[in-house]
């Protein structure tokens, strides 16, 4: 019974400070949290965004093993600006091996974002970090994930998802 009485304690503490710091969006989403990533076609021209997904594609498989073993957002946003050179340089291969001669430019910024759903997950209009990888000109409609937590990397192998509440009941229960 005491144990019991323990867990529940132990919820509604936690329950108590998500409630009390109020950073949680009507959405049960921490805006702060996530950054997100843009891939800005050249145009809206069918060839144009053809390519985007190709250049995604690339991309992802280039970002994965950077961010799967990030442990916060912080950690995430430094690696990633720390290989936006290699960003650009596989943004750019993929368009030079499909033809196009404009290339490709990547930033980490904040920006002004609409409301978005992802895998269930809403994310709230209102300006987020996100890493934005424009084609050519940008001017084109995107493609947009998260980069963290890693929505959009779900395939990465060593992504390992820890739970401190659950070690410390499971610590607490034996």
């Amino acid at each position: 019974m005491k144990k019991l009485i323990a867990a529940i304690a132990i919820v509604a503490g936690i329950l108590g400070i998500v409630f009390a710091f109020g950073r949680v969006s009507s959405h049960g989403v921490d805006a702060e949290a996530y950054l997100r990533v843009h891939i800005r076609a050249d145009s809206n021209e069918a060839e144009a965004q053809a390519v985007k997904y190709k250049v995604r594609d690339e991309v992802v498989a280039y970002l994965t093993p950077i961010v799967a073993s990030c442990e916060t957002k912080a950690e995430a946003m430094e690696k990633i600006e720390k290989s936006l050179g290699g960003i650009e340089r596989t943004a750019t291969g993929v368009l030079r091996k499909n033809g196009f001669s404009y290339g490709a430019r990547a930033s980490v910024r904040r920006e002004e974002f609409p409301t978005r759903v992802y895998d269930g997950v809403t994310l709230d209009a209102g300006v987020y970090d996100a890493l934005i990888l424009e084609l050519g000109s940008g001017k084109g409609d995107n493609w947009w994930c998260v980069v963290y937590p890693p929505l959009c990397f779900t395939g990465a192998q060593n992504v390992v998802y820890k739970s401190k509440i659950a070690e410390i009941i499971k610590n607490f229960f034996g």
